[in-house]
């Protein structure tokens, strides 16, 4: 079998950043998949699953109700390594493209307080597995380490 596309990043080279993983063709439209990357990978700790799914919860709320990119949204999710999650948008698109959006989005979870959207036992399978403030602090280290003066080398894929 053919390794897919994003098992052929060098993942010990690649750090914190926000990649452009493909694009594919879907019917009249493109369809543009981002890694963005919050841990480097092999290199250090891997985000807990709570602290991923408060900011599963949140992102996807935050991106499904933003004015722009709400009609736009396809998927946004963790990732199974646990480094970073995927966004999947409708357009043709670039890492630079959405660094605003993602600044937004995660000023968003920074900030946050009161209940997580969706973490009740009727609207989730796993509604006590969440972890607000490690999603905010995860949150403020990438605004601050990452998205609020990305370099070129964090928006491509190293070669």
């Amino acid at each position: 079998m053919e390794k897919i596309t994003s098992f052929t990043i060098d993942h010990l080279r690649l750090i914190p950043g926000v990649y452009v993983s493909r694009k594919d063709p879907v019917g009249d439209t493109i369809v543009t998949t981002f890694d963005i990357r919050m841990t480097s990978p092999n290199d250090e700790p891997v985000m807990n699953t709570a602290d991923i799914h408060a900011i599963e919860h949140l992102g996807a709320t935050f991106l499904r109700n933003h004015p722009v990119f709400g009609s736009k949204t396809i998927y946004f999710g963790p990732m199974g390594c646990r480094t970073g999650f995927y966004l999947l948008l409708a357009g043709d698109y670039e890492s630079a493209d959405i660094v605003n959006l993602l600044i937004e989005m995660y000023e968003f979870i920074r900030d946050y307080e009161g209940e997580v959207p969706g973490a009740t036992p009727k609207d989730c399978g796993n509604y006590l597995d969440i972890s607000l403030p490690m999603a905010k602090w995860l949150s403020r280290r990438y605004l601050d380490e990452v998205l609020y003066d990305i370099s070129a080398e964090r928006l491509v894929y190293p070669s």
